[in-house]
């Protein structure tokens, strides 16, 4: 990468108020991350304490906001030279980026810290490993040198229901195992959906994302491969007996439509269409599929508790 590629970022010249620092918390991903641990959490055979299950749901939100910082704090530069990202704080010239550094670590060895002493260590371990895998992992070593960045780093975004089952159980099973690989397969054509209509802002700053590097040829056809291959994986649970045909219905209907609208993606030659609707729509889909799919778990785990399934 050239310095070249990059705009530097402006100097803070105004007082940061607390949305700037709402908004290095990634605030519409971290909606994700809360839910999908949530649902973990709520999904988990056993009980958990009601305060204690909000304070290692608090601590999830916590560790991702942490992550999210570091990972603007690092990338601001990058930042710098993309329209998508160029009015985020640091970019923007309304934050400094020490105090950006200081507020993720802040985030992160607090969150890790609660949910040890509040919940238990094998959670907060892997809270812990969740920050340093978005934050490190993905943000500093697989971003700015692989196109796999996204494939690899998936795994980044993966472990919030890991953790709320964990929060519950104290253990690690089969099952939020499953929950984790469900995430992981999901995040390749989430994201490059994103990235085939924001590829030329990637190219600009020398980020090896798949479509700048291996074409969209390439990319259109490993979404519709990474859609199918997310099927079986989303059907697992029950398929394991992990969950009863409420949930493995729902998401086999869900996994089909994925199939579905990816197919028209990998089918499009590129420069096709610039406005790139297939791929907006399929993006669009995917977070609508993330939620309903672990909005199913719980439902499932609900009506089986009280008999109804």
């Amino acid at each position: 990468m050239t310095a070249n590629a990059m705009t530097q970022p402006a100097t803070a010249t105004l007082p940061a108020d607390w949305r700037d620092f709402f908004a290095l918390t990634k605030p519409r991903v971290m909606s994700l991350v809360i839910f999908t641990g949530l649902c973990g959490l709520l999904a988990a055979p056993g009980s958990i304490n009601p305060v204690i299950g909000f304070t290692a749901i608090l601590c999830i939100a916590l560790g991702a906001g942490g992550a999210a910082t570091l990972n603007q704090w690092f990338e601001a530069d990058i930042d710098a030279g993309m329209k998508r990202t160029a009015q985020r704080p640091i970019p923007a010239g309304r934050l400094q980026r020490t105090d950006a550094r200081d507020f993720g670590i802040l985030l992160s060895v607090t969150s890790v810290g609660i949910m040890g002493l509040a919940v238990h260590w094998l959670a907060a371990g892997i809270l812990a490993l969740s920050i340093v895998y978005y934050a490190v992992i993905y943000t500093i070593w697989l971003k700015p040198r692989t196109p796999q960045n996204i494939v690899i780093g998936g795994g980044a975004g993966a472990f919030p229901p890991l953790i709320g089952w964990i929060a519950v159980t104290g253990e690690i099973t089969l099952m939020p195992v499953l929950l984790f690989a469900i995430i992981f397969m999901w995040t390749p054509p989430h994201f490059w959906a994103l990235a085939l209509f924001v590829q030329t802002d990637y190219a600009k700053v020398g980020i090896p994302m798949m479509p700048v590097v291996k074409g969209e040829r390439s990319t259109r056809r490993q979404i519709l491969i990474y859609a199918i291959l997310l099927a079986p994986v989303a059907v697992a649970p029950w398929l394991i007996g992990g969950t009863a045909a409420v949930y493995g219905i729902g998401a086999l209907i869900l996994s089909l439509a994925f199939i579905a609208l990816s197919i028209p993606v990998a089918m499009r030659d590129a420069g096709e269409d610039d406005i790139m609707k297939p791929e907006k729509k399929l993006f669009a889909f995917s977070i609508l599929y993330l939620f309903a799919l672990f909005a199913l778990l719980v439902i499932d785990r609900v009506m089986a508790q009280y008999g109804l399934i």
